[in-house]
């Protein structure tokens, strides 16, 4: 049995170079994502303030992370969405979004309140573990 211990580092073209880290990793067929963050092509964060705003940007990165590992959301296995609020109506207002961009595809996911995230201003984040499409290969 031949095993690949090749680790790929992916970035989006279609998104910021100004982060110290590659948006994606990938072995074999597993896909990890960074948490995927509301920053724009300019690397700022946006919009300030605003849950769902946010949300919908990260949701926009996280897939362009995953289209840059050749994967889309149906390939997802599980995300975990970071909200910095302690109102659950704020983690609502995430989820919402979140939910929405998946729809069918109802992955498990856990949801959490969090102090802080990495950016000054940011209030979501979302990191996800897919598998790329292919073959199931069995090894014996």
């Amino acid at each position: 049995m031949t095993t690949d211990r090749t680790v790929e580092l992916l970035r989006a073209a279609t998104l910021t170079d100004d982060v110290p880290y590659a948006y994606a990793a990938a072995a074999g067929r597993l896909v990890l994502t960074a948490g995927a963050c509301p920053l724009d092509a300019q690397g700022a964060v946006t919009p300030v303030g605003d849950v769902a705003g946010q949300a919908r940007l990260v949701m926009d990165n996280m897939e362009a992370a995953l289209g840059a590992a050749g994967c889309q959301v149906s390939d997802v296995l599980k995300t975990t969405v970071y909200v910095a609020s302690s109102d659950r109506a704020d983690l609502v207002a995430a989820w919402d979004v979140v939910r929405a961009r998946f729809g069918d595809h109802d992955a498990p996911s856990t949801l959490l309140g969090v102090a802080v995230l990495g950016y000054a201003d940011q209030l979501v984040e979302v990191e996800a573990i897919a598998v790329r499409p292919g073959p199931v290969v069995l090894a014996r």
